[in-house]
């Protein structure tokens, strides 16, 4: 361990899930009661100090990978991250959700429903493309906010993220109970599943066969990331051929009467579903998290997740007007829709086809899931915000097998007992907090630099930044309580004023080197009142949830996360002004890479490599 006695080499000879009492909390607040004890009297210090402190890129890129012992290895390019986009992402959403949104939310309206949901995704895209370009590491969005928005945010975020992949993969892994079901001719998708009937309603259908599928997904996971990926293509363009196959003979039996009652749910309807479907989406920055294994970030990132997302949104589109073209709304099937459509059109034979191609595409999006999920993991652990037991990297196969593994087992957990209704909702809240959280860091990338952004200019892009946040969580509530539109009037032009206020008044700190989004800060503050606007469609019982889940990560962070990532950024800090970061990250400064002064311990560093916008 970097931070807890014994060294890389050390590190190199050990395999698999073993470890030592040092991996999980080898820092100096942890090696007695009478060290904690003072490290609690000191957490209102230790706090401040983790709020205002910043991450550098370069501490992300060299120190941070440094703690995993073993280099992640270099094997993708930019064809196996569309193929990781399409199978990240094309599953459970579209094949379930469709079904159950269609019918109680918006009708035939749906497609508009997936084009709100696809925008926002694709401006989310952009943002994370960016980052992931100029920080190419496992951490993805934990990454990128510890740099821009501070340690604690990033926390935050890094629990949040780690909930949506854990509900997310139960949510895919139950939908292939219902569709694994379908293809042995069960007329009830829970006739798999076992009934507790002393369990409330929506936790009561327990899903052993999920358990299976994610214990299946865990081995392939661990053995080699190539190797996932070459699967990952396999069952891509299976999935692919199947769902050219739904669109092509779901149209010869399309029926255009089933459109004339387009939108019964009215616009609340398609919002509504909106923010359910952004489910649907969700993947796409498991992507993100294989920058540290791509050969060449520069140009493979932008061209696989832009390029997938597109692929995905312009595929869904096609699905949902061939579902409601089928069958009128009201009679759409919520578990297996597109199955149950076939069957009530006379095609019978081809719900084997659909439910076949559905289990595909989830076992893709299940695996890329795994992938992604023990990424993030692995970099959370570098910074010791939890146990860096996580972030050990195996020497023969280059993967993170303790992080796979456990990230898997809460997955199976969750999948278990949980119904998907309950964690489609989930999913969103937090998958939309996130994406806000990036778009704000872009901006603050772009346009806040310490050191170079004049006091007068910071004053101003607060300022601006304040009405963009504030603007759209009005417009957010305004629209959860009421149909009227008259609110609309003000905050809509105040987020336009903010978003314009920025492009006028305040100058760029900072110019992405290899790739940039185009029309910044347009399309970040966009990003930014799409996402908060479709929070407001999220329903009370979810956000209660989530707020719960938000309590619980605050008290671990206060009890354990807070000294851990304390002592261990003070010990860098100290082995940095040894000279103890070596020649690695003089290379790196050397190369081009902007890093900050003093990037940890300090919120007051600046980029070496950056100039004045004028």
């Amino acid at each position: 361990m970097v931070a807890g006695g014994g060294g890389v080499d050390e590190g190199l000879r050990r395999r698999g899930c073993t470890y030592r009492r040092d991996d999980f909390l080898p820092e100096e607040s942890f090696q007695s009661w009478g060290n904690y004890v003072n490290a609690l009297r000191q957490t209102p210090g230790r706090f401040v100090d983790r709020v205002l402190t910043r991450s550098a890129d370069s501490t992300e890129l060299v120190e941070m990978k440094a703690r995993s012992h073993n280099e992640m290895k270099k094997t993708l390019n930019w064809w196996d991250l569309i193929w990781f986009g399409l199978g990240a992402v094309i599953g459970a959403g579209i094949f379930v959700l469709t079904g159950l949104e269609a019918k109680n939310h918006a009708g035939p309206a749906v497609v508009l429903s997936y084009v709100v949901s696809g925008v926002s995704a694709l401006l989310s895209v952009f943002c994370y493309t960016e980052f992931a370009v100029e920080i190419p590491v496992a951490g993805g969005s934990f990454a990128y906010l510890r740099v821009e928005l501070g340690d604690f945010v990033a926390f935050i975020a890094a629990g949040n993220i780690l909930l949506e992949y854990v509900i997310g993969g139960a949510a895919v892994a139950r939908s292939w109970t219902s569709y694994f079901t379908t293809l042995c001719n069960r007329s009830d998708t829970n006739d798999f599943r076992i009934v507790a009937h002393d369990l409330p309603e929506d936790y009561r259908f327990l899903d052993p066969i999920a358990v299976v599928v994610i214990i299946g997904i865990c081995c392939l996971a661990v053995l080699s990331t190539k190797g996932s990926s070459r699967l990952n293509y396999i069952a891509s363009i299976v999935h692919v051929i199947v769902i050219v196959f739904i669109i092509i003979a779901g149209l010869t039996k399309a029926d255009t009467k089933n459109y004339v009652d387009f939108a019964p749910f009215g616009p609340r309807g398609v919002f509504q579903a909106s923010a359910v479907l952004f489910f649907a989406y969700v993947g796409f920055d498991a992507v993100s998290t294989m920058a540290e294994e791509t050969k060449n970030p520069a140009r493979d990132i932008p061209i696989g997740l832009v390029g997938s997302m597109v692929i995905t949104t312009v595929v869904y589109c096609l699905l949902a007007v061939t579902l409601c073209l089928m069958q009128p709304y009201g009679s759409i099937d919520e578990q297996a829709p597109f199955s149950v459509a076939f069957e009530a059109v006379g095609m019978g034979w081809a719900k084997y086809v659909v439910a076949a191609g559905a289990l595909k595409g989830m076992t893709s999006v299940l695996l890329v899931g795994a992938v992604g999920q023990a990424r993030y993991l692995t970099h959370i652990a570098r910074t010791h915000m939890v146990p860096p037991w996580f972030a050990q990297v195996d020497s023969k196969t280059g993967t993170p097998v303790n992080a796979t593994v456990t990230m898997l087992a809460a997955t199976a957990v969750i999948a278990f007992f949980t119904s998907l209704d309950v964690l489609a909702n989930l999913l969103s809240i937090s998958t939309l907090f996130i994406f806000s959280l990036v778009a704000m860091a872009l901006l603050v990338r772009r346009y806040y630099v310490s050191g170079v952004t004049t006091q007068a200019n910071r004053n101003k892009f607060v300022a601006c930044l304040f009405i963009i946040i504030s603007s759209s969580i009005a417009t957010s509530i305004y629209w959860s309580r009421t149909d009227k539109w008259t609110a609309y009037v003000v905050t809509a032009p105040l987020w336009f004023l903010g978003t314009l206020g920025i492009w006028l008044l305040v100058p760029q700190a900072r110019n992405p080197k290899l790739w940039g989004v185009p029309l910044v800060p347009w399309l970040p503050s966009l990003s930014i009142a799409i996402n908060i606007f479709l929070l407001g469609s999220i329903d009370h019982a979810s956000f209660i949830r989530f707020g719960v889940w938000t309590l619980i990560i605050l008290v671990y962070y206060f009890i354990f996360g807070l000294h851990a990532s304390y002592d261990t950024a003070k010990d860098s800090e100290a082995k940095r002004l040894e000279g103890g970061t070596g020649n690695e990250l003089r290379k790196v400064e050397a190369s081009g890479v902007a890093t900050r002064d003093s990037g940890l311990g300090s919120g007051n560093g600046s980029y070496a490599s950056v100039t004045p916008a004028n």
